[in-house]
């Protein structure tokens, strides 16, 4: 008991419970929460790990949650062991910045601890998500670009405004028009002086007429002639007023045609009708024909030209005229009379005469057949047509004049734009004495080949 009564004893236990209470309050104060096992330790690389100091404190939006433990090189970079509190919840998608304190150079790590939801970070596991500057390095380096850029822009300006790199230039050739146009509007004002002068002084007398003519007070003047035309148009608006209040309540022509549903319906109908009329005409094809064709045993041509006018795709009128040089046939007997009297020969002479006749006829069609009746040279008659390869062969048979049946067949193959070839024989029963092989060509010409003909002609 006196041990512990004595002055050695007493000073001691003072010391000893000053150092435990300076190494509490050092625990509590401390940035490093690896003490009590409240900690997580983590690192990353850094390519250059300059500024960081062992030791130093790490935060998490600028509270500090932990420190540097360690900062080694690895593989040729810095590897940076770090302990962190464990309250705060670093993921795999975790990252670290580097943050400057100041403009001498020293840095800071800040830690994100990743997206909430995310895997944990194991302990001692690697933060792969580095984001490296910021420092004043950086900031140097940019401003040591920037400094070269202005450097360049200042070489550049310097040779664009110099004599020698005028023209090398965009710059330098702007600066160099600015001048010229500096210089032509100076010699331009310099040598029309004069006329520059008469243009200010005729503006000038302009408007002193504007300025008489708008205060002018007389009976003709501008200020009374307006209120004039302001009154006359303030009755013709009083009058458009009463107009449309009469068409509004019916009254009148215009009116009715507006108010009255029955007369706005006739109205209605006619209009239709005539727009029904107009389309019907626009929708008409029309074509023109003209061929020629040599008969073998006339020893002439026979010529045709004439008109479709096609109202639908399954119909079509044609007007036709031709000139057949066959078209009267004069046949004359010649006998041999012998000296006993008989008879002992004749001999057949046939003498051509040519005709103009007309042809106008219907036509149908059905499938690959026309069927078309009408007048076919200057009578009655009927034909039958067929088609064929696409439309490009065209067989046709004719049957007119039926007191002398005349019969034809032809055929007609398309060529290029509106050419065709036709041949076939005439007059085969030979009623008339016309029976003949014939050959030649034709070209069909539509409205819109038409068109293109007037379009392109230089006249």
């Amino acid at each position: 008991m006196n041990f512990l009564k004595t002055p050695e004893f007493k000073v001691g236990l003072l010391v000893v419970a000053i150092g435990g209470l300076i190494a509490f309050m050092s625990m509590q104060v401390s940035d490093d929460p690896s003490y009590m096992g409240r900690s997580k330790k983590a690192w990353f690389l850094l390519p250059n790990a300059a500024g960081l100091v062992k030791g130093s404190a790490i935060k998490a939006a600028g509270i500090p949650v932990g420190v540097i433990k360690e900062i080694s090189l690895q593989d040729g970079q810095a590897r940076v062991e770090v302990t962190v509190k464990s309250d705060v919840g670093l993921t795999r998608s975790a990252s670290v910045a580097l943050k400057s304190n100041g403009i001498l150079g020293d840095k800071s790590v800040e830690v994100y601890p990743g997206t909430v939801g995310d895997a944990e970070l194991e302990d001692g596991g690697q933060i792969l998500n580095v984001k490296s500057g910021g420092g004043l390095d950086d900031v140097m380096g940019q401003v040591s670009e920037l400094a070269a850029s202005l450097k360049d822009v200042a070489k550049n300006l310097k040779e664009a405004v110099s004599d020698d790199g005028t023209n090398k230039h965009v710059l330098g050739r702007i600066v160099l028009n600015i001048e010229r146009l500096t210089a032509d509007l100076s010699q331009m004002t310099s040598e029309n002086k004069d006329q520059i002068g008469e243009i200010v002084d005729q503006i000038h007398n302009i408007t002193g007429t504007l300025d008489e003519l708008i205060n002018d007070e007389s009976d003709q003047g501008f200020k009374k002639t307006w209120k004039s035309t302001m009154a006359r148009l303030d009755n013709s608006m009083k009058n458009i007023d009463e107009i449309t209040s009469k068409i509004n309540k019916g009254e009148g022509a215009i009116g009715k045609l507006i108010s009255d549903e029955q007369t706005a319906e006739d109205v209605s109908s006619a209009i239709e009708g005539i727009s029904g009329l107009v389309d019907s005409a626009n929708k008409i094809s029309t074509g023109i024909d003209f061929n020629s064709y040599y008969l073998s045993e006339v020893g002439k041509a026979k010529t045709s030209i004439g008109i479709t006018l096609q109202p639908g795709m399954d119909r079509y009128y044609f007007l036709g005229i031709i000139t057949d040089p066959a078209g009267v046939v004069e046949t004359t007997d010649y006998s041999t009379v012998t000296n006993g009297g008989a008879t002992s020969g004749f001999t057949e002479t046939k003498t051509y005469k040519e005709k103009t006749k007309l042809t106008l006829y219907f036509a149908k069609n059905f499938f690959d057949w026309t069927l078309k009746a009408g007048l076919i040279e200057d009578t009655g008659g009927i034909g039958i047509d067929y088609h064929m390869l696409n439309q490009a062969l065209k067989a046709t048979v004719e049957a007119y004049d039926f007191q002398k049946l005349q019969l034809r067949a032809s055929l007609n193959y398309k060529l290029l734009y509106g050419l065709y070839l036709t041949a076939g024989y005439n007059d085969i029963n030979n009623k008339r004495g016309a029976n003949s092989a014939f050959v030649g060509a034709g070209l069909y010409l539509t409205n819109d080949d038409l068109k293109l003909l007037l379009t392109k002609s230089p006249f």
